[in-house]
């Protein structure tokens, strides 16, 4: 497997950390070296929010991803903020629906994924973050597949166990993209 070095990055309360703390866990579940590190700007809600994961074969050297190989940009400050930064041949996801610039460069390949909206329409409203996962997937798949719903499972606390099968319905909306 390539290694992984991803940036997820958004507004806080868009469920960015929480996106990558499920490919960190399919990563381990997996038995992959992993790390998971989230950053937060001075708000929780509504502030930035971004955090780096890492899945390889071979011991990670840093968490901290500064050049990532794949980037899933969820506003349009952080597509700004990461964009320059992405490898070439990188993979960016971006949430078209909320952000309607388009990629300049190239080099990377850009998806462009209606995430928020096809979330509405799904009655999926707040996990835009894991159809964009479910994207990742498809171009990259960084686990087995059965290994996805064992990480939700692990992240999906148990008081909010009924989101199980919606976080199952929104990765496989995602892979159809």
């Amino acid at each position: 497997m390539q290694d992984l070095n991803i940036v997820f990055a958004g507004f806080g309360g868009q469920g960015i950390l929480f996106s990558g703390k499920v490919a960190a866990y399919a990563g381990l579940i997996d038995n992959k070296e992993i790390s998971w590190l989230p950053s937060y700007g001075p708000e929780m809600r509504g502030g930035t929010a971004n955090c780096s994961v890492c899945i390889s074969d071979t011991p990670i050297g840093s968490p901290l991803v500064t050049n990532p190989n794949v980037l899933i940009a969820m506003n349009l400050p952080s597509l700004e903020k990461f964009i320059d930064e992405v490898e070439e041949g990188g993979i960016v996801i971006i949430d078209s629906y909320l952000i309607d610039k388009k990629v300049e460069r190239d080099d990377v390949r850009v998806f462009y994924v209606p995430a928020t909206k096809l979330a509405e329409e799904n009655g999926l409203k707040g996990l835009a973050n894991i159809i964009l996962l479910g994207k990742l997937y498809k171009e990259c798949p960084f686990c087995e597949e059965e290994t996805i719903e064992k990480a939700l499972l692990k992240c999906i606390p148990p008081k909010k166990a009924a989101m199980l099968d919606f976080n199952k319905k929104a990765i496989a909306i995602g892979r159809t993209q």
